[in-house]
């Protein structure tokens, strides 16, 4: 498990997170909500010790995060982040760069990395495009193939940063599929959205975000129950029943 205890963080002379105590648990999607600029992606940078604290601390399965080396900590836990490079480059490959901290130098991989890598780009429908040139794929083709990548570092904590952008409604669902069966699988899942329905239908747990604190953290029912989301999101958030189950959609507030 991966806990933040009072975390402070943030960027020269523009402090964001303030004393955010959270846990990510193993078996479990956690959703992390909040408006721009609430601190979201800056959060699953902490977490990751890809920037300073300036409080508090972040503990893996109770060590300290910097007492782990670069290679244990990509060992437990993987990002896909919101915006990176487009290498020229075959996906397979690209994929293959995941099983990096499996390997030593000079990097060789063997049957096992590429089974695990093709693996995951099967996993992510993308196992097709294994021969294809990364840079003349589409966006939501490179989101896959990028998915892929994350997925074959074989981590017990999966972050994703926004993974559903790019993608049409078709795979935004699948990505949200592939983040509980993870769970069931007894990964932890942490997913940055936007999409507060989805987020809401989704996740074990939702945590709030709002101006760098944490408002709040449970299951989606008593956040939803809480009225938390209408007050930071000025929407009006509501429930119903279906014959799939419970579905939330968002509206104009006063509506």
């Amino acid at each position: 498990m991966i806990r933040l205890e009072a975390v402070s963080a943030g960027y020269p002379g523009r402090p964001v997170l303030r004393d955010i105590t959270l846990d990510v648990r193993p078996g479990e999607v956690l959703a992390l909500v909040g408006p721009n600029g609430s601190g979201k992606s800056t959060l699953l940078k902490a977490a990751l010790g890809l920037l300073p604290l300036t409080g508090g601390q972040v503990l893996y399965d109770g060590l300290p995060l910097e007492k782990l080396t670069p290679r244990e900590r990509a060992r437990k836990a993987a990002l896909l982040t919101q915006s990176r490079n487009t290498p020229s480059v075959q996906a397979l490959r690209m994929v293959l760069h995941g099983r990096f901290p499996y390997l030593s130098y000079p990097r060789r991989y063997g049957r096992e990395d590429e089974a695990i890598a093709r693996g995951a780009m099967a996993r992510t429908g993308c196992l097709e495009l294994a021969g294809e040139n990364v840079a003349q794929l589409s966006g939501g083709q490179r989101q896959g193939v990028y998915l892929a990548m994350t997925l074959a570092q074989d981590t017990e904590t999966v972050f994703m940063d926004e993974p559903t952008t790019y993608l049409d409604i078709h795979r935004q669902i699948g990505i949200m599929e592939t983040s509980r069966e993870l769970a069931r699988e007894g990964k932890a899942v942490v997913l940055v959205l936007h999409d507060l329905p989805m987020a809401l239908t989704t996740a074990h747990r939702v945590a709030v975000l709002e101006a760098g604190r944490l408002a709040m953290a449970d299951t989606a029912e008593r956040v939803y129950r809480s009225g938390v989301l209408e007050r930071v999101f000025q929407v009006g958030v509501h429930r119903m029943d279906t014959p799939q189950g419970v579905q939330y959609y968002c509206v104009p507030r006063g509506l």
